[in-house]
């Protein structure tokens, strides 16, 4: 017996295995740009915390402990301004990949109902949608599709794969155009930490969302910012009637993260040096190959904020993947991302000071 068809796209980085076997034969080995993972160590204070939480014999709370909340709370509040959020306007999520993929099936969304998301986007939010057999609209613009009446509206900045930082007023376009229709706004603000040419803004600051939070999800992962992917740990924040709803189905689906991995999250939050360590690690790493990839004839698009060089050399992305995959350095086409996506490759910052300085070289 085979599980029900859902019309899946094959798994994007599994096209991969031709060009990765041709740069794992550089003689210097590969540098692989083409995921996101990172690299650095998880910060020690979340390592000192996870093992002191780790006589962990009972079931953790769906909802995350009151620490937590309060830390997931407070770090609204002083890092990215937000409108006051209610301790049930928070829920801890296991990574944010599972939520993006299970909030159309959370919603109840199904055949009759639109999503919207970006034309350039993380694969996961087509897929959620797909899940449910519901109908996907790309679009960046409320303007281009005023006569549609979504259920859902997925946004993201900085976005990945191209980085772009939407605006306040960009954002808040957006949150009237939600409201006006009844649709609920989803704000994917994991990469919030890495803005380069702009500085992000949250879908929770007042100048965005008025004040209030109806019809507001915004969407957090410490992956990124505190090398804590391997603890898969995320969480969304906003209207407290949608997260509360979100927080009762998730109790009966055991969507639980682990009670060490809370402590961690609770710990890491409230802590702002690691993550200007972080932070300047991936400046630099940026400042390195970002004139690399210039000089040798690639052309750097957006990229304002998120870990990634959106790229092009005006060829078919596929091209340049072979391309690079010649001289050891592997990264993901622009196909993975969208049909008008196909010029392009994303090149991670995710690799280490030395690996970052041998794709430079080679480039060179």
């Amino acid at each position: 017996m085979r599980l029900r068809d859902r019309s899946l796209p094959d798994f994007p980085w599994d096209s991969l295995a031709g060009a990765k076997a041709r740069a794992q034969q550089h003689p210097d080995g590969i540098v692989d740009l083409s995921v996101g993972t990172p690299v650095d160590p998880t910060p020690e204070l979340g390592r000192r915390v996870l093992a002191a939480a780790s006589d962990a014999p009972g079931y953790p709370t769906t909802w995350g402990t009151p620490a937590l909340r309060s830390a997931i709370v407070n770090h609204l509040a002083d890092r990215w301004a937000s409108v006051p959020v209610d301790d049930e306007g928070v829920l801890p999520v296991i990574g944010t990949k599972e939520l993006v993929a299970a909030l159309p099936h959370l919603l109840g969304l199904g055949p009759d109902d639109v999503v919207v998301i970006p034309r350039i986007a993380y694969p996961t939010y087509e897929v959620g949608v797909r899940l449910v057999g519901a109908a996907v609209v790309a679009c960046d613009d409320p303007a281009e599709i005023a006569d549609l009446r979504p259920a859902l509206v997925w946004i993201n900045s900085p976005a990945n794969p191209h980085g772009v930082i939407l605006s306040a007023d960009e954002l808040a376009a957006w949150v009237r155009y939600c409201r006006e229709r009844g649709a609920v706004l989803a704000s994917d603000e994991c990469y919030g930490e890495f803005g380069w040419d702009a500085e992000p803004v949250s879908v929770l600051h007042r100048s965005v969302n008025g004040g209030v939070l109806d019809g507001l999800l915004a969407v957090f992962s410490l992956s990124k910012r505190s090398n804590l992917a391997g603890y898969r740990a995320g969480f969304v924040a906003g209207d407290t009637e949608l997260v509360s709803d979100l927080r009762e189905l998730r109790k009966h689906a055991g969507g639980i993260v682990p009670g060490p991995v809370q402590a961690a999250m609770a710990a890491l939050l409230a802590d702002s040096t690691h993550v200007t360590e972080q932070r300047e690690r991936y400046r630099r790493r940026r400042d390195v190959l970002r004139p690399a990839l210039e000089a040798s004839g690639f052309r750097i698009e957006h990229s304002e904020g998120s870990l990634y060089l959106w790229c092009s050399r005006d060829e078919p992305g596929r091209s340049s993947v072979d391309w690079l995959a010649e001289r050891g350095i592997l990264v993901a086409p622009g196909d993975f991302y969208g049909p008008e996506s196909g010029d392009f490759v994303r090149v991670g910052l995710t690799a280490t000071d030395e690996r970052i300085a041998a794709a430079a070289s080679r480039l060179s």
